[in-house]
Order: C-alpha cells, then structure tokens, then sequence
C-alpha cells in the first residue's frame, strides 16, 4: 500500500473488490466507512491499473522535458487520466499538480530542484581573501589579549 494513504491493506483489497462490483468510489466509503479522499486516490489508481493499485511503485523522478511535454499536452485539453496511464505516472493528480506548479510558476518550477542542507566549506575550497583572513587572526588576537589582561588582573588581585 501506498505510504501516506490512511487505508490500511485490508480496507484497500475491500474497496478494490467493491470498485470491481461497479460501485463508486464514494458508495465505497460510506459502506466502509472510510475516509473519502483515500478511497478516492484509490479508485483512480484502480481506473489506470486494475488490481495493480494495491502494490506499491517505487517513486520514480521525470525529466524537466517529460514533466513539460505532459504540462502542455494537458493544458491544451487532453485528460489527466489519459496522460497518466501514457506515461505511467502514479495517479492523473500528479498531472494536475504539475500543471499548478506550471501555472503558478512557469516552466522553471518543474525543474529538480536541490534537496536537502547546502554543503559547506571545506578545506579545499579556494582560499578566502587575504583581508578578510587578516581581520579574523586580528579579532582572535584581541580576544587573547583580552584574555591574558582578566587572568593577570585576577591573579594579582589573588596576590594581596
């Protein structure tokens, strides 16, 4: 079953033997009480796969220019549902996600996109300026001298 879907394995193949029967996604709810939404997901991908809907796919990453070729087909009037099982996407909501991605941000935000922490600085890296290493020796040196000036004060002060 699907990670994120709130079904559980035996709601699934129960709803899956109903949608065989010709019942609706919602008639299947409510004679399961299930959540909607799930059974929703669910009956779509039961539309493009039949009994497959129930195995769980590995995630797969499209291209910049797949994700633009679908955008635009379906922008110009072909179905989620169509595009999704042509190309052998999980559900025709992926189509409509993108294609908001794309109205909402151009063709740009369907590009990847760096995931995770940026990486740092490492000791390789080309060196830093030779100022900006001087100012930081100098700003280290002063606080070793500020240092050094409370030490002596305390221990002279330990003295009397």
């Amino acid at each position: 079953m699907y990670s994120k879907s709130t079904l559980s394995h035996c709601d699934a193949v129960s709803a899956v033997e109903l949608f065989e029967q010709g019942f609706t996604a919602k008639s299947v709810a409510l004679s399961l009480d299930l959540a909607g939404a799930a059974v929703q997901m669910l009956y779509q991908r039961w539309q493009l796969r039949g009994s497959g809907a129930l195995v769980t796919r590995d995630r797969k990453q499209y291209d910049f220019e797949t994700k633009l070729e679908i955008v635009l087909r379906h922008t110009k009037g072909e179905s989620g549902r169509a595009l999704a099982e042509e190309f052998d996407l999980p559900s025709p909501s992926t189509v409509a996600n993108w294609t908001s991605i794309f109205r909402r941000d151009g063709a740009d935000g369907l590009r990847p996109r760096r995931r995770g922490r940026p990486p740092t600085r490492r000791a390789d890296s080309p060196a830093e300026d030779e100022t900006e290493a001087l100012r930081r020796e100098n700003e280290r040196l002063r606080a070793e001298v500020a240092y050094l000036g409370k030490l002596r004060a305390l221990r002279s002060s330990g003295q009397r």
